[in-house]
């Protein structure tokens, strides 16, 4: 390819990604192997879940006494526990819990954070004192502390799980807005939009928000990782999903009782949340590189 041909391509390039920004970002997404292979390993985390009735072999809560700590076979392909369940069905199971706790619960965080985060940010003053110190005092719980003292408050279920894990994660998204904002908001074209009379609302929401997301995003699944490592460790301490639904926290806990008859039970929930959590990071990575207009 000659020179010219290789500035005009570039050139289409450019401008390609310029009008379908999402595309160029998964795009240069793609040339980091790892976050290729991170993002991979997420779609099939989320296949499994969302086919979890149709794949699964078994149905998790089914026991078989005769199967009882069974090694992994044709049979069971991942072994079976102490009461003859099957570890793959269950782990498929568990796979819903863990997507469906993460995603509702850092959804939450997203909303309530991204809100206080803008309010903040925008208004400052006594707003932004007041929001921040909010942040600060629930910041200044150790995590899964301040998770079990208001799971112990609310009570014990799936739901209480993921209220309780949103509100332990909002500040880092209040914080992370508040600082986007806070640069966004000097710009010359806001300044502009303040000049002609546009409301706050129309400012905040159409020009703000949608130049502040870059690293809310990266946010996102950095904190999806961590709301799975929560459930998983309140499932593990009994607090997280109730028997006879499936989890990986609880499988865990379930299979150091019986690492000597089947070490299985425990190694296989460790390596699917420990692959999930990994790949949410490394993922997570790579989407802050893409999204870095210094590095394009």
């Amino acid at each position: 390819m000659t020179r010219a041909a290789s500035d005009q391509a570039s050139t289409l390039t450019r401008s390609f990604e310029s009008r379908f920004p999402v595309l160029g970002t998964l795009r240069r997404l793609a040339k980091n192997r790892l976050s290729a292979a991170g993002g991979i390993v997420l779609l099939m985390v989320l296949a499994v879940a969302l086919l979890a009735p149709i794949i699964a072999p078994y149905q998790p809560d089914v026991m078989q006494p005769e199967a009882r700590f069974s090694p992994p076979s044709a049979e069971h392909w991942l072994g079976a526990d102490q009461y003859g369940r099957d570890i793959a069905s269950r782990l498929a199971f568990g796979a819903q819990v863990s997507v469906y706790v993460g995603a509702l619960s850092v959804g939450i965080a997203l909303t309530a954070g991204v809100l206080l985060g803008l309010a903040a940010g925008y208004y400052g003053g006594k707003i932004d004192e007041v929001i921040m110190r909010m942040m600060d005092t629930i910041l200044g719980f150790p995590t899964i502390l301040l998770a079990l003292l208001l799971i112990s408050a609310l009570g014990t279920n799936l739901t209480n799980v993921m209220i309780a894990i949103g509100i332990v994660y909002t500040p880092s998204f209040a914080r992370i807005t508040r600082s986007s904002v806070l640069s966004v908001r000097e710009k010359e074209y806001i300044e502009a939009a303040k000049a002609t009379g546009v409301p706050n609302r129309r400012i905040v929401f159409r020009h703000i928000l949608p130049n502040s997301m870059a690293p809310v995003i990266v946010q996102t699944s950095i904190a999806l990782a961590f709301a799975i490592l929560a459930e998983a460790a309140l499932s593990f301490l009994g607090l997280g999903a109730q028997p006879p639904t499936p989890s990986w926290g609880s499988m865990l806990a379930e299979g150091r009782k019986f690492m000597a008859q089947g070490p299985w039970q425990s190694i296989f929930p460790g390596l699917a949340i420990a692959l999930t959590v990994f790949s949410l990071n490394v993922f997570g990575d790579g989407l802050r590189d893409a999204l870095d207009p210094r590095l394009r």
